[in-house]
């Protein structure tokens, strides 16, 4: 790869296509990013030092990096599109909690090994089980995280001492 040029930058050439103003200013914030942004996030962000870049351009082109295997579009259920950069020399394969309350990703690497290992288990099976070729998958727990848990479920009794009197 040339000395300074983005991993996404020689894919995108190597598929044939060229880095537009709107394909480079999505990928840096998705790169420079440690959440899971929406169409809507990444749209106000890049608008802000873009002008010229629409909402029907942000979604095009979050829809053609994903077909080209750069980024990759996460749907937790709640029914709002989340995407993050899908490789490159920095990328680690890992899986996500979803917190329902509060909406926050927790990105998490604990057990991958294992899980891939299972999931390509799985995978092989249902293939040759189902004759279906397996592009994908996705794995989210779902459920709340520490700080909503703290605010939602009511609190502890907490336990009296023994030997010493309330007063």
């Amino acid at each position: 790869m040339p000395k300074g040029q983005p991993w996404w930058q020689v894919k995108l050439r190597q598929k044939g296509y060229r880095m537009t103003v709107p394909r480079k200013a999505i990928l840096d914030l998705l790169n420079r990013s440690s959440k899971h942004p929406t169409a809507e996030d990444v749209f106000f962000t890049v608008h802000a030092r873009c002008p010229a870049i629409g909402l029907t351009t942000v979604y095009r082109t979050l829809e053609s990096l994903e077909e080209m295997g750069i980024i990759r579009k996460l749907d937790f259920g709640d029914g709002r599109s989340r995407y993050e950069i899908s490789g490159g020399p920095r990328w680690r394969y890992h899986q996500h909690l979803f917190c329902t309350r509060c909406k926050r990703v927790t990105d998490y690497m604990d057990f991958v090994t294992k899980e891939e290992k299972l999931l390509e288990e799985i995978g092989s099976a249902l293939s040759k089980k189902y004759k279906f070729e397996i592009f994908s998958h996705q794995l989210h727990f779902y459920g709340l995280c520490e700080r909503c848990r703290r605010t939602t479920l009511p609190p502890r009794k907490r336990p009296r001492l023994k030997g010493k009197e309330e007063k």
